[in-house]
């Protein structure tokens, strides 16, 4: 068995920015040279995530939409009372306790089935790449296995 393993990086401009990385993974996966196996998408953060959808500009607006909806942004999060918080600070902190829910409920992580060194998608699947905080750069892991 083979693995091949790569970093790609995103600087996402705004909060709910979604982003079809799916030639980039697609590339990935050709250049291992893996035939059958699997292909493993990661975001590297917990406040951006990774999932696969179709890519329709109305889907987008209803994904954000649905995001706003079932986790409100105007809550207490006790991660944003800096008052409290001591753990996993930065410098440039922000109060994003909303965000870090939302990467709950779409998953930091996705794995599809590689066969004859191609992407297994169905007709209208892509990996869309959404950033859930601020602009800021971001990394995702991808590691092919497979023979």
């Amino acid at each position: 068995m083979k693995t091949k393993n790569k970093i790609i990086k995103i600087s996402s401009k705004n909060k709910f920015e979604m982003v079809d990385i799916s030639d980039q993974v697609e590339k990935i996966v050709k250049e291992s040279g893996i035939v059958n196996g699997l292909v493993n998408v990661q975001s590297l953060h917990t406040t951006a995530s990774i999932f696969i959808q179709e890519k329709e500009t109305g889907l987008r607006v209803d994904i954000v939409n649905f995001l706003q909806k079932v986790v409100d942004q105007s809550c207490y999060y006790q991660h944003d009372d800096f008052n409290i918080r001591t753990e996993n600070m930065c410098d440039d902190e922000c109060a994003n306790g909303a965000s870090h829910i939302m990467n709950m409920i779409i998953s930091t992580a996705t794995t599809l089935n590689i066969v004859n060194n191609k992407i297994q998608f169905g007709t209208w699947q892509k990996i869309i790449f959404i950033e859930l905080d601020r602009a800021r750069e971001r990394k995702i892991a991808i590691q092919v296995i497979g023979e």
